[in-house]
């Protein structure tokens, strides 16, 4: 433990919220990019399918980076990549160019958060570091939910290209912040493990196959297209996990024979999945026909984030006490009841029952990601610390891609279903927004199941002293 923690600890969160804020800050203003390169909505989505993808690639390369160069290297190059894509991001002069800048970005974004997990990890002992998670998951987590507030201002009243700009001075303090204060990173040990273009190319197709079959399921019309994305991804993984058993793999997948890093992990997906695809049509619902306008919406969306912010710290100190079991199961609870109240919202719903289930959400994601990513940190050994945080980041990304294409084509479907009975196209949509809702808060608290098996420390402690 270093004289200099709390200071560390702001430098990764720094670099944390900014690649964090980029994942949705961008979403508000894509009708504006669109309006002005005058493209298509198929192409105005490689905006972030580009980010997507390239996000993915990059986080199993992690391990193997830091191997050689090391976690001080690894983080102040990722920022500063990320840094110079955001800054070609808001000079983009067409849509092509701005798609090209979005993969540099996110080719340092991939990196940022699992690094600064990793370093965390290392320099927190296990009786400190789910508090020290709690304090860095503020900027994890409050990155997404103040992203569509900042970004429907920027846009509304600088441009899209402000909400690019926004990273760059952050980007140099974090440059800066890393130089004083993460030097000590330094003198991290290193070797030169051969690079795994096997395994790496089997991942890369993986990755692309779930992504393509995700694409061609939200579509009509390409079923059997997305059937086919499915079955490469498929075979991908499976070439990708025998290419692991090998030496030098990409990612150390032995972590898995841990069973507690095993049910943070179901947690992890179950989460994402759900929360990915049940949010991303809070703002359609708020829009539509409640009649919000997007900044009004994202100031609706803005005390999740505030909850979060007062919340975290609590949830990780009580990680650190050993209630890892009990608090992941009432975070679950308190997400599952914000989405079924969301599912209430209706014509005529005052401000405050829209406020009372984002503040539960903001509760509920706080009491769920500390004690879930302690656990997570706290099951595997040094040596597998940096596959953990890779394995966390790339989960959550793959979780919550699948989620919104599954909620997807759950809303059409019920959509449609309501159109055939008649009622017209806003009331419609507006209950398919209400249904997904519904089964959101359903598949969240499928979430309990691995949950239940989580380690309550306490417990286990009294166990170990008791005579009998």
């Amino acid at each position: 433990m270093t004289k200099n923690a709390s200071l560390i600890l702001i430098t990764l969160m720094l670099g944390t919220s900014m690649a964090a804020i980029d994942s949705s800050i961008v979403n508000v203003s894509l009708p504006v990019i669109r309006n002005q390169f005058r493209a298509d909505v198929d192409e105005v989505e490689w905006v972030i399918t580009a980010y997507m993808i390239s996000f993915c690639l990059f986080i199993p390369l992690i391990n193997w980076m830091k191997s050689r160069i090391g976690y001080y290297y690894l983080f102040i190059g990722s920022v500063t990549v990320f840094t110079l894509g955001s800054l070609l991001c808001s000079l983009s002069p067409s849509l092509t160019v701005l798609v090209i800048a979005r993969v540099i970005q996110a080719a340092g974004g991939g990196a940022i958060s699992p690094t600064s997990l990793a370093i965390l990890s290392e320099t927190f002992p296990p009786e400190r570091r789910g508090s020290a998670i709690g304090w860095w998951g503020i900027g994890n987590v409050m990155g997404p939910a103040l992203g569509p507030t900042l970004g429907g201002v920027l846009t509304h009243y600088f441009g899209w290209e402000s909400v690019f700009y926004v990273n760059i001075p952050l980007g140099m303090i974090t440059i800066l912040l890393t130089i004083k204060y993460l030097a000590f990173l330094r003198q991290q040990p290193l070797s030169r493990p051969a690079f795994n273009i096997v395994g790496f190319t089997w991942f890369a197709l993986f990755i692309v196959a779930v992504q393509y079959a995700i694409s061609a399921l939200t579509k009509k019309g390409a079923v059997f297209q997305g059937i086919g994305g499915c079955a490469c991804a498929v075979l991908a993984f499976y070439q990708f996990v025998r290419s692991s058993r090998k030496p030098n793999p990409l990612l150390d997948l032995s972590v898995f024979r841990s069973t507690d890093f095993v049910h943070a992990t179901i947690v992890i997906i179950i989460r994402s999945v759900a929360l990915f695809g049940g949010m991303f049509f809070l703002p359609f619902l708020l829009q539509g026909l409640l009649g919000y306008t997007p900044i009004q919406s994202g100031l609706l969306m803005l005390p999740n984030a505030l909850m979060m912010l007062v919340s975290r710290p609590y949830a990780g100190k009580k990680a650190d006490e050993g209630l890892i079991r009990h608090i992941s199961i009432i975070g679950i609870l308190a997400v599952s009841l914000s989405m079924f109240l969301f599912s209430r919202i209706g014509i005529g719903t005052a401000i405050l029952w829209i406020i009372f289930p984002m503040l539960i959400r903001g509760l509920g994601m706080s009491l769920l990601v500390a004690p879930v990513s302690t656990v997570l940190l706290n099951s595997v050994n040094r040596e597998q610390t940096a596959t953990a945080t890779s394995m966390n980041s790339l989960l959550q990304q793959l979780g919550g891609s699948i989620g919104i294409a599954v909620f997807g084509v759950i809303h059409q479907l019920i959509y449609a279903h309501y159109l055939g009975k008649s009622y017209t196209a806003p009331i419609a949509e507006h209950f398919a927004l209400q249904d997904g809702f519904l089964i959101s808060a359903f598949v969240i608290a499928l979430a309990l199941i691995p949950a239940i098996r989580l380690p309550e420390k306490k417990i286990m402690a009294i166990k170990e002293i008791s005579p009998h």
